[in-house]
């Protein structure tokens, strides 16, 4: 799985921390999420998608090999 979680911060002009903060993790998170080390669990995705006002699979996609 990929994801645009860096593209989406930057529209809204928002740090790995601050994002962190609204969504209740550690900015830590937010940054194996972006580099694709960690995948998020459902809740941790739906949060995301309310935050950036857009629905999960703008965010988070799927990629051929997954």
């Amino acid at each position: 799985m990929n994801n645009n979680l860096k593209v989406e911060r930057a529209i809204k002009n928002v740090t790995q921390q601050q994002l962190a903060e609204e969504i209740g993790v550690t900015r830590q998170a937010i940054n194996s999420i972006e580099l694709n080390k960690y995948v998020p669990s459902t809740v941790l995705a739906l949060k995301l998608s309310r935050y950036f006002g857009k629905p999960v699979n703008d965010i988070f996609y799927l990629e051929e090999t997954d």
